[in-house]
Formats: C-alpha cells, sequence, structure tokens
C-alpha cells in the first residue's frame, strides 16, 4: 500500500469527523504499521498491544463507540480489554499515547502511557 494513500484515508476521515490525528501516528501509520495485520507492539511492562491498521481505526471506534463518550480521543490499539488511545481535538491534537479499560470510558481519566506511538513499545516481527 502506498504511503500517500494511507494520508489520504486519514484526511477524510479527519474532515468526516472534525478531528486531528498526531503528525507522528499519522506518520508511524503510513510508514510502519501500513496494512499491516496483525502489528504488535511489547511494552516494557511485557504487554502486548494490537495496532489498528488503516482499515481497522474508524470500525474498532464505531464498534466500542468512541467519540460519543470520549469525543476528543480516538482509539489505535487495543491489548484485551485495554484501549489505547490519541487526542485528537481539532488544533489541539497531542502525540501522547493514552490508555484505558473500555469498559470504563466516560467514567475515568485516560492514562498516560507514552510520549508519541513510537515510545509505547517495540515492534514484533
Amino acid at each position: 500500500m502506498e504511503k500517500k494513500s494511507i494520508v489520504e484515508i486519514l484526511y477524510i476521515l479527519e474532515k468526516e469527523m472534525n478531528i486531528k490525528f498526531p503528525s507522528l501516528y499519522v506518520r508511524f501509520l503510513s510508514e510502519e504499521v501500513q496494512d499491516k495485520e496483525p502489528y504488535e507492539l511489547i511494552t516494557e511492562k511485557e504487554e502486548y498491544i494490537y495496532i489498528y491498521n488503516i482499515y481497522d481505526i474508524q470500525e474498532r471506534n464505531d464498534v466500542y463507540s468512541i467519540q460519543n463518550i470520549e469525543p476528543n480521543y480516538f482509539l489505535i490499539g487495543q491489548d484485551g480489554d485495554i484501549g489505547y488511545f490519541i487526542y485528537v481535538k481539532k488544533n489541539n491534537e497531542s502525540d501522547n499515547i493514552y490508555s484505558l479499560d473500555l469498559g470504563a470510558l466516560g467514567s475515568l481519566e485516560m492514562n498516560k502511557e507514552a510520549t508519541d506511538i513510537y515510545h509505547l513499545g517495540k515492534y514484533i516481527e
């Protein structure tokens, strides 16, 4: 898959959802993840995180109704019941990665996990 087409898909999502993806996430998704499935990272705590590819991100956000509950966050990956999120509020987007139990959305504060997607974990081949 071409890098440009992934960027174009993200741009369309931004317009449709009135959000802004952080630049490092756009780069990571277009250069690293692309259309790979699965794309897994392992954290320093030895937790395995499944990072959604370009074809899964919108569907996973729709399934969990993320934008209805947490409109400024976007689900980018998962480890069991734990979701991993980026902050996508337009003109205030952040490269920080957050986590939260998907059952606690809207009732608990997000936990900061990393300063950006590149510091979340290492790719498992």
